[in-house]
């Protein structure tokens, strides 16, 4: 078995439920999805629309009830989770509940080891993950005495150093404040430029416009909306349907479909307001 690091299609979900044994509750109906090398999508719903559930089944921690599940060109349901960890790394929404080492640098070498990674080169990626976090200062720390954000991009860190190829994020900014948000995002795009397949769950569709270049609604298990972010936000009636609300900037200038804008840049918005405003007080 070996996952292909040139596959364009990195996950290809057809036609997947699941059911959750033994009260039958369906979690995901149908779901059709293709995700492709390089993307930064956002996974987006209500508690209870199927998010974690769809990511859980691309890394093989659920099997399908029915349909199938294809990463880096190999059928899930034939894979190890701790083989897939090679390709596609998951980070918990609590990172509280994936450290258990008695240091930042041990936390992060684990994974690496468990794969069988050579010392020198376990230290070397031990080495590289700290500097992609900005943790080396606290490479001797023991994790737990870290702040909140510090233990989010500690657990990146871990992942990382798995050199997968698509991480997926679950939650990352739960229980952040805003400049810690932004520190943990601003890494998580760093390493989507540098050529990572970013799949992030959140609630936060602030995040999602400012980062997402995609955006996958599901409602109650089913996949209703797929597009880019100012397809999805624009879409005001559909994400009513799924109880989200767009991000302001959207909701005024559906408030006022006179004005054309080319982005949904703050900027840009407020500069066309702004004439539009001094057009009509001429």
């Amino acid at each position: 078995m070996a996952f292909r690091s040139d596959c364009e299609n990195v996950v290809e979900i057809k036609g997947l439920w699941h059911i959750y044994e033994p009260m039958g509750e369906v979690a995901l109906k149908n779901v059709d999805l293709t995700i492709k090398k390089g993307e930064f999508l956002a996974l987006i719903g209500q508690n209870g629309s199927g998010k974690t559930t769809l990511i859980k089944h691309m890394n093989g921690l659920l099997k399908a009830t029915k349909g199938s599940v294809v990463v880096g060109g190999e059928p899930v349901k034939d894979q190890r989770v701790s083989d897939m960890a090679k390709y596609i790394g998951y980070v918990f929404q609590n990172p509280a509940h994936q450290i258990f080492s008695d240091s930042v640098e041990d936390e992060i070498a684990f994974g690496p080891r468990n794969l069988g990674y050579p010392a020198d080169e376990v230290r070397s990626l031990v080495d590289q993950a700290l500097a992609d976090v900005e943790l080396e200062k606290w490479r001797t720390e023991m994790p737990f005495m870290l702040g909140r954000g510090q233990m989010q991009r500690l657990a990146i860190a871990s992942i990382l150093s798995m050199k997968p190829s698509v991480l997926i994020i679950d939650e990352p900014t739960t229980g952040l404040d805003w400049r810690e948000c932004i520190r943990v995002m601003d890494l998580v795009k760093k390493l989507n430029d540098a050529g990572h397949t970013i799949i992030m769950t959140t609630h936060s569709m602030k995040l999602v416009a400012l980062y997402a270049k995609r955006v996958v609604v599901l409602c109650a298990g089913e996949k209703i909306l797929d597009g880019t972010v100012d397809e999805a936000f624009r879409n005001s009636e559909l994400l009513k349907c799924a109880y989200i609300k767009a991000p302001q900037v959207y909701r005024i200038m559906d408030a006022v479909p006179e004005i054309a804008v080319d982005n949904y840049d703050i900027q840009h918005v407020a500069d066309k307001i702004a004439a539009y405003l001094g057009k009509e007080g001429a």
